[in-house]
């Protein structure tokens, strides 16, 4: 399995943690980060873990997984589709048009909601089929700034917004929310090893 825009390496090394009593799977992440990729590698020694960019290439062989991971990340339809196998699969998470939507009201003075799943089944349709897809929700009371790492770890914080968010009482209640979905592949990946540069 591969996880695309791994970062720190903490979702896949939850999974291998879950998994290890079952037997063995070879995970890869990949993330741009170089520091985050050396604490991925400290931290989880078992995967295998790749400073590259995403965006322009994955540094492996088509039909190499079976399983792909973008969890808020960005994605590249036509390279993912290259590495992953025939009957493999894509599994998606992208926040909730509802996610932190308390929060972005305080400091935007609105709770503007977006379907980021729509955006990203569209700029998937060529080389991916939408399987299935779910909303887990849940909701925690969150400090400053634990309110600041939830707005950092998912939103850009732009500089103006700053002032607004020291402004922000002591806690807040706050929504979060992910949509998560499984594609499967449309069209069979190309034999060309090389890697697609679009």
């Amino acid at each position: 399995m591969l996880d695309v825009g791994c970062g720190e390496g903490y979702y896949l090394g939850s999974y291998l943690g879950s998994i290890a009593r079952e037997g063995g799977v070879e995970a890869h992440g990949v993330d741009l980060s170089t520091a985050a990729i050396d604490l991925a590698a400290r931290r989880y020694p078992e995967a295998t873990w790749t400073v590259a960019n995403a965006d322009r290439f994955l540094p492996y062989a088509a039909r190499s997984f079976d399983l792909i991971l973008s969890i808020d990340a960005r994605l590249h339809p036509a390279e993912m589709r290259r590495v992953l196998k025939e009957d493999g699969r894509l599994l998606v998470a992208v926040p909730g048009p509802d996610d932190l939507v308390e929060l972005r009201a305080a400091l935007l003075g609105e709770g503007r909601r977006r379907d980021r799943l729509e955006a990203a089944a569209e700029r998937l349709a060529a080389d991916f089929e939408l399987e299935a897809r779910r909303t887990v929700r849940d909701s925690a009371r969150l400090g400053p700034r634990e309110l600041r790492d939830a707005l950092a770890a998912t939103y850009r914080l732009r500089d103006s917004r700053r002032p607004a968010l020291a402004g922000l009482g002591a806690e807040m209640v706050v929504t979060l929310s992910h949509d998560l979905a499984r594609f499967k592949g449309k069209i069979p990946a190309p034999d060309d090893p090389s890697p697609r540069r679009d």
